[in-house]
Protein backbone atom coordinates (compact mmCIF):
# COMPACT_ATOMS: atom_id res chain seq x y z
CA UNK A 1 0.00 0.00 0.00
CA UNK A 2 2.82 2.38 0.88
CA UNK A 3 4.52 1.64 -2.42
CA UNK A 4 1.30 2.43 -4.32
CA UNK A 5 0.85 5.72 -2.46
CA UNK A 6 4.51 6.61 -3.07
CA UNK A 7 4.11 5.91 -6.81
CA UNK A 8 0.97 8.07 -6.99
CA UNK A 9 2.78 10.88 -5.18
CA UNK A 10 5.73 10.74 -7.58
CA UNK A 11 3.42 10.81 -10.60
CA UNK A 12 1.50 13.76 -9.16
CA UNK A 13 4.69 15.69 -8.47
CA UNK A 14 5.96 14.94 -11.97
CA UNK A 15 2.74 16.23 -13.50
CA UNK A 16 2.83 19.37 -11.34
CA UNK A 17 6.46 19.92 -12.31
CA UNK A 18 5.62 19.75 -16.01
CA UNK A 19 2.92 22.38 -15.64
CA UNK A 20 5.00 24.45 -13.23
CA UNK A 21 7.52 24.99 -16.00
CA UNK A 22 5.01 27.09 -17.92
CA UNK A 23 5.74 30.80 -17.90
CA UNK A 24 4.90 33.89 -19.87
CA UNK A 25 8.54 35.00 -19.97
CA UNK A 26 9.44 36.45 -23.38
CA UNK A 27 11.82 34.61 -25.68
CA UNK A 28 14.42 36.39 -27.82
CA UNK A 29 15.85 35.16 -31.12
CA UNK A 30 18.69 36.50 -33.25
CA UNK A 31 17.89 37.64 -36.78
CA UNK A 32 19.82 39.31 -39.59
CA UNK A 33 18.46 42.66 -38.37
CA UNK A 34 18.82 42.31 -34.62
CA UNK A 35 16.75 40.70 -31.91
CA UNK A 36 13.20 39.41 -32.31
CA UNK A 37 11.40 39.11 -28.97
CA UNK A 38 8.27 36.98 -28.59
CA UNK A 39 5.76 37.84 -25.86
CA UNK A 40 3.07 35.24 -25.02
CA UNK A 41 0.06 37.34 -24.02
CA UNK A 42 -3.23 35.47 -23.84
CA UNK A 43 -5.03 32.62 -25.65
CA UNK A 44 -4.37 33.38 -29.35
CA UNK A 45 -2.70 36.72 -28.67
CA UNK A 46 1.02 37.20 -29.13
CA UNK A 47 3.23 40.29 -29.37
CA UNK A 48 6.61 40.87 -30.96
CA UNK A 49 9.24 43.57 -30.76
CA UNK A 50 11.67 43.86 -33.64
CA UNK A 51 13.80 46.57 -35.22
CA UNK A 52 12.21 49.33 -33.14
CA UNK A 53 8.66 48.13 -33.89
CA UNK A 54 5.99 46.69 -31.62
CA UNK A 55 3.61 44.21 -33.22
CA UNK A 56 0.42 42.71 -31.78
CA UNK A 57 -1.48 39.73 -33.18
CA UNK A 58 -5.18 39.39 -32.31
CA UNK A 59 -5.11 41.64 -29.21
CA UNK A 60 -7.62 40.21 -26.74
CA UNK A 61 -8.16 40.18 -22.99
CA UNK A 62 -7.87 43.87 -22.17
CA UNK A 63 -5.33 46.61 -22.79
CA UNK A 64 -3.73 46.03 -19.38
CA UNK A 65 -2.11 42.87 -20.73
CA UNK A 66 0.01 45.10 -22.98
CA UNK A 67 0.99 47.64 -20.34
CA UNK A 68 4.68 46.70 -20.46
CA UNK A 69 4.85 47.25 -24.21
CA UNK A 70 4.87 50.37 -26.36
CA UNK A 71 1.86 51.32 -28.45
CA UNK A 72 1.62 48.96 -31.43
CA UNK A 73 3.12 49.96 -34.75
CA UNK A 74 1.35 47.02 -36.44
CA UNK A 75 -1.68 44.95 -35.46
CA UNK A 76 -2.47 41.73 -37.32
CA UNK A 77 -6.00 40.34 -36.99
CA UNK A 78 -6.83 36.88 -38.25
CA UNK A 79 -10.62 36.56 -38.08
CA UNK A 80 -13.94 38.13 -37.05
CA UNK A 81 -14.55 36.20 -33.81
CA UNK A 82 -14.33 38.09 -30.54
CA UNK A 83 -11.13 36.45 -29.36
CA UNK A 84 -9.40 37.81 -32.49
CA UNK A 85 -11.26 40.96 -33.44
CA UNK A 86 -11.92 42.28 -29.94
CA UNK A 87 -13.39 45.81 -29.88
CA UNK A 88 -13.05 46.20 -26.10
CA UNK A 89 -9.30 45.64 -26.22
CA UNK A 90 -8.73 47.57 -29.44
CA UNK A 91 -10.57 50.69 -28.29
CA UNK A 92 -8.51 50.75 -25.08
CA UNK A 93 -5.19 50.56 -26.93
CA UNK A 94 -3.39 53.53 -28.46
CA UNK A 95 -3.81 52.78 -32.17
CA UNK A 96 -3.55 56.32 -33.53
CA UNK A 97 -0.30 55.48 -35.34
CA UNK A 98 -0.99 51.78 -35.90
CA UNK A 99 -1.09 49.99 -39.23
CA UNK A 100 -3.71 47.25 -39.24
CA UNK A 101 -3.26 44.14 -41.41
CA UNK A 102 -6.54 42.29 -41.81
CA UNK A 103 -8.68 40.17 -44.14
CA UNK A 104 -11.66 41.82 -45.82
CA UNK A 105 -14.18 40.26 -43.42
CA UNK A 106 -12.39 41.88 -40.48
CA UNK A 107 -12.13 45.24 -42.25
CA UNK A 108 -15.90 45.14 -42.79
CA UNK A 109 -16.51 44.84 -39.04
CA UNK A 110 -13.72 46.96 -37.55
CA UNK A 111 -14.82 49.91 -35.44
CA UNK A 112 -11.30 51.07 -34.59
CA UNK A 113 -9.07 52.89 -37.03
CA UNK A 114 -5.37 53.62 -37.09
CA UNK A 115 -2.94 55.32 -39.40
CA UNK A 116 -3.53 52.75 -42.16
CA UNK A 117 -5.41 49.53 -42.87
CA UNK A 118 -3.90 46.99 -45.25
CA UNK A 119 -6.37 44.38 -46.48
CA UNK A 120 -4.93 41.12 -47.78
CA UNK A 121 -6.57 37.79 -48.52
CA UNK A 122 -5.46 34.19 -48.68
CA UNK A 123 -2.49 33.79 -51.00
CA UNK A 124 -1.71 37.50 -51.11
CA UNK A 125 1.41 39.26 -49.84
CA UNK A 126 2.38 42.75 -48.74
CA UNK A 127 5.30 44.62 -47.23
CA UNK A 128 4.31 46.23 -43.95
CA UNK A 129 6.79 48.70 -42.47
CA UNK A 130 9.60 46.75 -44.10
CA UNK A 131 8.29 43.33 -43.05
CA UNK A 132 7.35 40.87 -45.82
CA UNK A 133 3.95 39.37 -44.96
CA UNK A 134 1.93 36.59 -46.59
CA UNK A 135 -1.67 35.64 -45.82
CA UNK A 136 -2.22 31.89 -45.46
CA UNK A 137 -5.60 30.10 -45.48
CA UNK A 138 -7.14 29.07 -42.15
CA UNK A 139 -10.32 27.02 -42.02
CA UNK A 140 -12.11 24.00 -40.60
CA UNK A 141 -12.44 20.64 -42.30
CA UNK A 142 -14.24 19.43 -44.29
CA UNK A 143 -13.84 22.49 -46.44
CA UNK A 144 -17.39 22.26 -47.82
CA UNK A 145 -19.13 22.05 -44.41
CA UNK A 146 -21.99 24.62 -44.56
CA UNK A 147 -21.96 24.90 -40.75
CA UNK A 148 -18.22 25.51 -40.48
CA UNK A 149 -17.11 27.91 -37.74
CA UNK A 150 -14.22 28.98 -39.97
CA UNK A 151 -14.95 28.93 -43.67
CA UNK A 152 -12.12 28.93 -46.17
CA UNK A 153 -11.22 32.38 -47.44
CA UNK A 154 -12.66 34.45 -44.59
CA UNK A 155 -9.74 34.57 -42.18
CA UNK A 156 -5.96 34.70 -42.51
CA UNK A 157 -3.09 32.89 -40.98
CA UNK A 158 0.09 34.92 -41.46
CA UNK A 159 3.71 34.32 -42.35
CA UNK A 160 5.92 37.25 -41.32
CA UNK A 161 9.60 37.57 -42.16
CA UNK A 162 11.53 39.24 -39.33
CA UNK A 163 15.02 39.80 -40.67
CA UNK A 164 15.25 36.37 -42.26
CA UNK A 165 13.44 34.66 -39.38
CA UNK A 166 10.16 33.28 -40.74
CA UNK A 167 7.24 33.21 -38.30
CA UNK A 168 3.94 31.41 -38.98
CA UNK A 169 0.73 32.22 -37.08
CA UNK A 170 -1.96 29.65 -37.76
CA UNK A 171 -5.06 31.56 -36.76
CA UNK A 172 -8.10 29.32 -36.17
CA UNK A 173 -7.64 26.30 -38.39
CA UNK A 174 -7.45 22.56 -38.63
CA UNK A 175 -4.50 20.63 -40.07
CA UNK A 176 -5.19 21.86 -43.58
CA UNK A 177 -3.04 21.01 -46.63
CA UNK A 178 -1.78 24.59 -46.80
CA UNK A 179 -0.30 24.23 -43.31
CA UNK A 180 1.13 20.77 -43.92
CA UNK A 181 2.92 21.93 -47.07
CA UNK A 182 4.72 24.86 -45.42
CA UNK A 183 8.50 24.89 -45.70
CA UNK A 184 11.28 26.84 -44.03
CA UNK A 185 9.30 28.01 -41.00
CA UNK A 186 11.57 29.02 -38.13
CA UNK A 187 8.89 29.72 -35.51
CA UNK A 188 5.28 28.51 -35.65
CA UNK A 189 2.29 29.33 -33.47
CA UNK A 190 -0.23 26.51 -33.86
CA UNK A 191 -3.75 26.44 -32.43
CA UNK A 192 -5.48 23.43 -30.88
CA UNK A 193 -8.84 23.65 -29.12
CA UNK A 194 -11.86 21.53 -29.86
CA UNK A 195 -14.52 22.02 -31.09
CA UNK A 196 -13.35 25.25 -32.69
CA UNK A 197 -10.11 24.22 -34.40
CA UNK A 198 -8.31 20.86 -34.04
CA UNK A 199 -7.17 18.50 -31.32
CA UNK A 200 -3.61 17.92 -30.15
CA UNK A 201 -3.26 14.82 -32.35
CA UNK A 202 -4.10 16.73 -35.53
CA UNK A 203 -1.86 19.62 -34.51
CA UNK A 204 1.07 17.35 -33.66
CA UNK A 205 0.69 15.36 -36.88
CA UNK A 206 0.73 18.56 -38.96
CA UNK A 207 3.75 19.94 -37.11
CA UNK A 208 5.61 16.67 -37.59
CA UNK A 209 4.95 17.01 -41.32
CA UNK A 210 5.95 20.65 -41.90
CA UNK A 211 8.63 20.67 -39.20
CA UNK A 212 9.09 24.24 -38.03
CA UNK A 213 12.31 24.70 -36.09
CA UNK A 214 10.33 25.92 -33.07
CA UNK A 215 6.62 25.57 -32.33
CA UNK A 216 4.50 27.27 -29.71
CA UNK A 217 1.13 25.64 -29.03
CA UNK A 218 -1.30 28.53 -28.47
CA UNK A 219 -5.07 29.09 -28.59
CA UNK A 220 -5.29 25.79 -26.69
CA UNK A 221 -7.77 26.32 -23.87
CA UNK A 222 -8.87 22.96 -22.49
CA UNK A 223 -6.28 20.93 -24.40
CA UNK A 224 -3.32 18.98 -23.04
CA UNK A 225 -0.27 20.71 -24.50
CA UNK A 226 2.02 18.32 -22.65
CA UNK A 227 0.50 15.54 -24.74
CA UNK A 228 1.14 17.64 -27.86
CA UNK A 229 4.79 18.02 -26.87
CA UNK A 230 5.10 14.30 -26.15
CA UNK A 231 3.68 13.42 -29.57
CA UNK A 232 6.05 15.76 -31.40
CA UNK A 233 9.06 14.68 -29.35
CA UNK A 234 8.26 11.00 -29.91
CA UNK A 235 8.38 11.52 -33.68
CA UNK A 236 12.10 12.29 -33.40
CA UNK A 237 11.92 15.28 -35.73
CA UNK A 238 14.04 18.41 -35.42
CA UNK A 239 11.28 20.53 -33.83
CA UNK A 240 11.56 22.27 -30.46
CA UNK A 241 8.23 22.59 -28.63
CA UNK A 242 7.95 25.70 -26.45
CA UNK A 243 5.27 25.52 -23.75
CA UNK A 244 4.13 28.87 -22.38
CA UNK A 245 1.48 30.12 -19.98
CA UNK A 246 -1.26 31.65 -22.11
CA UNK A 247 -3.89 31.33 -19.38
CA UNK A 248 -2.41 32.70 -16.19
CA UNK A 249 -5.81 33.94 -15.01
Amino acid sequence: MKNILFTILILALSTFSAFAQLSSTPDTYDTENGALTVYPINHGTVAFTFDGKTIFVDPFGGAELFSDLDAPDIIFITDIHGDHLNPETLTALDTENTTFVVPQAVADQMEVTGAETIIIGNGESAEVMGLPVSAIPMYNLPVDDPDSRHVKGRGNGYIINFGGKTVYLSGDTEDIPEMRSLEGIDIAFVCMNLPYTMDVNQAADAVIEFQPAIVYPYHHRGQDINEFKNLVDAANVDVEVKLKDWYSE
